[in-house]
């Protein structure tokens, strides 16, 4: 497809962004936030931040996981869609909600009755240890509300309905910012909770963001707003099905988490301007990258309606523009990364090393954006939608795991390489995974009808 076949079709660029660009406003919103937040406990201390950091890294793990499952789901929900078929989107709802409270109520316990045994997992510090159990204790509300508004984001994001679910985000990361700097420093009435005072506001935001979203989805009767017997409709032949096409998914995410934890890892045992480098080129990277989250599950959406309705010529049209259109978008986004980079010592209090370094890295993250936009939109676009989960496990980790990590172990452990090359080695694997992408999408392999006799 050359250039310009590839903007020939309108309404496929009309639809892509009608859903993209509020999941890309949701998301560089919540990046934007956490940056804030981030900021106000850094004021704390180190033992304060350090502290929070732990906290919240239960809830990352807990997040991916849960992630997993939605977005698994997800491909139910979108080819339920393209069917019209509103007791399939409500089965696949209610099924979720099941797994997802289960999980939930097991990960609240843990963290209102052993918070400090969990945080004595990731730190030796006794005073880091007593303030992240305090927050983690305090975070615990938080979680079930979390894992109904995830089922039901990702839900109202297959069936086209994405502002209900930006605006929920929207409403609730403003009310955790007002709050966590009322609480964690005592303004006006409020008193100075400390960390205790962050994980109270995010309690309150994730309540409000589900309310908002079950209250909304109810009285407009959106398609996942069903009654307990709608939700509870599944057969055991869906379950089966379900497992069956999730479960790589949530092997997917469990590995590739592990495989950014072992990055954090590689950096942090090299130096201290290593892991803040690090740190820094990925923080301000997830401002750019939204618009490829936003590209990857829009699209994903139109796939998965368009194999629903039977339409399966378009799903493939539709894949192929997207692996096209998207790396395009990538040299625009790499521009502005570049230009973000002129003002990293205004934002960021470090030293010139790791200013210099993590331009170096913007350079190499700039070079691959066109690789990593190709593989962001065969991954969550794509393979996802069109139910190839298995193949999404090998495309997404396997390069990670054999090539990636041991390059990069090897050149800092082994050659004490520069900390540059170290990224170098990581970024390496977007362009074997684009290799191993186009075989694939040619084949027409990825894409399966998931919900055919269920």
């Amino acid at each position: 497809m050359r250039i310009p076949a590839l903007f020939n079709d309108r309404r496929f660029y009309r639809d892509l962004f009608a859903i993209a660009v509020p999941i890309m406003l949701q998301n560089f919103i919540n990046s934007a936030v956490n940056m804030l937040d981030t900021v106000m406990i850094g004021r704390l201390g180190t033992v304060e931040i350090a502290a929070v950091g732990l906290g919240n890294q239960v809830f990352f793990l807990y997040n991916l996981t849960l992630f997993g499952l939605c977005s698994g789901a997800s491909i139910f929900t979108a080819q339920f869609w393209g069917k019209r078929d509103i007791a399939g989107i409500r089965k696949n709802t209610g099924f979720c909600l099941i797994v997802a409270l289960g999980g939930a109520s097991l990960v609240t316990l843990g963290a209102l009755l052993a918070p400090g045994k969990i945080i004595g997992v990731y730190s030796r510090d006794p005073a880091v240890i007593a303030a992240g159990a305090e927050y983690l204790r305090a975070l615990a509300p938080s979680f079930i509300p979390f894992g109904v508004s995830l089922v039901f984001t990702l839900t109202l994001r297959s069936v086209e309905k994405v502002r209900l679910a930006m605006i929920a985000t929207i409403a609730a990361l403003t009310v955790n910012a007002v709050l966590n700097y009322c609480l964690i420093f005592g303004a006006g009435p409020f008193p100075a909770m400390g960390v205790r005072g962050a994980a109270v506001g995010t309690v309150a935001a994730r309540i409000i963001e589900m309310v908002i979203l079950l209250c909304a989805s109810y009285v407009n009767q959106y398609p996942p707003a069903g009654s307990l017997r709608e939700l509870l409709g599944f057969r055991l032949s869906y379950v089966r099905r379900f497992i069956h096409i999730v479960l790589p998914v949530l092997i997917n995410e469990i590995c590739w988490s592990s495989g950014i934890s072992l990055q954090n890892l590689i950096f942090a045992r090299t130096h201290t301007d290593a892991i803040a480098a690090f740190n820094i080129a990925n923080t301000v990277n997830q401002l750019t990258w939204v618009l490829f989250i936003g590209l990857g599950n829009g699209v994903a959406v139109l796939i998965g309606k368009k194999i629903g309705e039977g339409d399966e010529a378009q799903a493939r049209d539709y894949a192929s523009r997207i692996v096209r259109f998207a790396p395009l978008v990538s040299v625009g986004a790499a521009g502005v990364l570049l230009c973000i980079s002129r003002f990293l010592p205004l934002v960021f209090n470090v030293n010139e090393n790791v200013i210099a370094t993590t331009r170096l890295m913007f350079f190499i993250l700039c070079a691959m954006y066109p690789f990593r936009a190709f593989n962001m939109s065969m991954v969550v676009g794509i393979c996802r939608a069109g139910g190839d989960t298995v193949f999404c496990v090998i495309y997404d980790v396997i390069f990670m795991w054999t090539i990636a990590l041991p390059l990069a172990a090897v050149a800092g452990f082994v050659f004490k390489a520069p900390v540059w090359a170290l990224f170098l080695c990581l970024c390496s694997e977007e362009c074997f995974k684009v290799l191993l992408g186009i075989g694939r999408l040619r084949s027409g392999k990825w894409l399966r009808n998931v919900t055919g006799g269920i």
